[in-house]
């Protein structure tokens, strides 16, 4: 039962376990203790977070099914910033396939994503769309490599609207694939305004590779505590969708 609320929050304070399972709280230190001992995670004062690898890349239908209703609000408002005959970028993250259902074909956009599946979506609703080019990333089903970054540097951008894996104050934007950073990061650097849809659960994560840091882009997340978005907020603009 820890384990399973832990890969659904990442923090679980001692208070939690005890009401999740009726234990005390030294029966709920104990079994932390033997999970910490199995290198599953990681004990904090008054609890615990989950060990992540810096690598691990969950497929998508791990991710599509993970926060639901935070990335549809968090969807929703950035597809409201986006105005008629603008040519945005989409990346292939989770949180920008969900924006996709809030575009509409009359509204004469050009959308440039590295996301197969953002493209069928996209081509379904009858959205011009231009798929960039390169190397098929199985897991996350986006398009990456040296081909896909020389597409993107003949591009310009309205808006730019990227996934995240980690959102950290010292380490910034970090993914764990380099490849998939390169493009982000290039992504990034080619939009008038770059926006990164994360929800509450990756502030603090840490991945292998850096996009870039926190002031590149504006973020939109869900409610987060007000230690949070103090401490995050000194970095850069953070919009809060609540419904």
């Amino acid at each position: 039962m820890i384990l399973a609320f832990l890969k659904e929050k990442n923090i679980l304070n001692l208070q939690d376990i005890c009401n999740l399972t009726g234990c005390s709280e030294s029966s709920a230190r104990r079994d932390l203790q033997r999970l910490e001992n199995q290198g599953v995670l990681i004990r904090i004062h008054g609890g615990a977070k989950l060990k992540n690898s810096l690598q691990q890349e969950p497929d998508m239908v791990r991710k599509v099914s993970k926060n639901i209703e935070q990335k549809k609000m968090i969807a929703k408002y950035a597809a409201g910033l986006i105005q008629s005959e603008d040519v945005i970028y989409l990346d292939a993250g989770t949180s920008t396939l969900a924006m996709i259902p809030f575009l509409a074909a009359n509204m004469h956009l050009t959308v440039v994503t590295n996301g197969v599946l953002h493209a069928s979506v996209l081509a379904d609703q009858g959205i011009r769309t231009i798929l960039i080019g390169g190397e098929l990333k199985n897991t996350t089903k986006a398009i990456v490599g040296i081909e896909t970054v020389k597409s993107l540097m003949k591009y310009r951008f309205n808006k730019v609207f990227l996934g995240m894996n980690g959102v950290h104050l010292k380490y910034g934007y970090t993914t764990p694939d380099p490849d998939e950073a390169s493009v982000k990061t290039v992504a990034s650097q080619q939009g008038d305004q770059t926006f990164v849809l994360v929800d509450d659960s990756k502030f603090g994560q840490i991945s292998f590779v850096k996009v870039g840091d926190l002031a590149i882009a504006k973020i939109i997340t869900n409610q987060l505590t007000p230690k949070i978005f103090n401490q995050y907020s000194g970095q850069t603009i953070i919009q809060e969708v609540t419904q």
